[in-house]
């Protein structure tokens, strides 16, 4: 009888073991789930060797609020970033206002905080020229634009393409980047790199976003004595951070949370901020409206 009692003592404890260690693989197996990196994809606002430091401490920033491993990656190009975004390769996204619009027409993605610059979340589209040059208005630079080298950014920039090449063509010397009436036009793929291709005098002008081209002048890259602005967009709502259409509830608001306590100075003057705040899909409608004018949700 106690051989009998010890036996079935030691099958109930093997049974409890069995189970406990189920619960464990199974426990196990849902963490391995949750502790999935969290992907970011960022669009190329500089070079990508200029933003990496801030990336790697934005990295732990979300890392620890999250509770789980941050990737942040800087794509060579804007529609990379849109791209991953549709195909759900990254969970969310830093994207300019035109490149948010059509990830929201694709694939939902909804924007959740943005940049603040001198404390207000706006910008501009610049177009700028060099000191030498005698332009003093865009009206100047367009007197003979068949004489005119001119840059915009990446195609798919806001400020950098899509403002500037709207008011290009309601000025008629602009179509597309086949059809104009300049003497020649490139995509310099950067807002840094259209700067510099102005000041270095390989274009008469080009269009830059406001903050960043301060934010140039500020860090030394570009010569404010070398430049000039000629024309000054309306404010444009500033950068959106975005995350995909799935995401829950509890992580936007602990990612909010943390942008909102971001203070570390390199992080910020990655983006050129002072700081961050919450932005909504409807901040952008004047960029959709945009997009749709042009024809370039249509053609996705």
């Amino acid at each position: 009888m106690k051989k009998t009692f010890l036996s079935t003592a030691a099958l109930m404890a093997a049974i409890t073991l069995a189970a406990c260690s189920a619960e464990e693989n199974e426990d196990t197996d849902q963490r391995s789930s949750d502790e999935e990196p969290f992907t970011i994809g960022v669009i190329p606002a500089q070079t990508e060797g200029e933003m990496e430091g801030a990336m790697n401490k934005l990295q732990d920033v979300l890392t620890d609020a999250l509770g789980r491993e941050t990737e942040i990656d800087v794509y060579p190009d804007y529609n990379g970033v849109v791209e991953a975004m549709n195909f759900d390769q990254i969970d969310m996204a830093y994207l300019g206002p035109l490149t948010y619009v059509i990830a929201q027409e694709r694939s939902d993605a909804k924007a959740i905080i943005t940049q603040l610059v001198g404390g207000e979340p706006f910008y501009h589209s610049y177009i700028i020229t060099h000191q030498d040059q005698p332009f003093e208005s865009i009206e100047d630079l367009l007197s003979d634009p068949s004489e005119i080298d001119f840059a915009f950014g990446d195609p798919n920039s806001t400020s950098g393409s899509l403002i500037p090449s709207i008011e290009l063509q309601d000025r008629g010397v602009y179509e597309s980047e086949d059809s104009y009436e300049f003497s020649t036009v490139r995509f310099t793929g950067s807002h840094d790199a259209t700067a510099l291709a102005v000041q270095n005098g390989q274009v008469d002008a080009g269009a830059i976003d406001s903050a960043i081209y301060n934010q140039l002048i500020e860090s030394g890259k570009i010569d404010d004595s070398q430049l000039k602005v000629i024309w000054t967009s309306e404010p444009l709502f500033q950068y959106p951070w975005a995350v995909t259409a799935g995401t829950d509830e509890e992580t936007i608001s602990v990612l909010k949370d943390a942008f909102l306590a971001i203070e570390d100075p390199e992080i910020l003057d990655a983006f050129g901020a002072s700081g961050f705040t919450e932005a909504s899909p409807e901040d952008y409608d004047s960029i959709l409206d945009a997009a749709e004018k042009q024809g370039i949700l249509d053609a996705e």
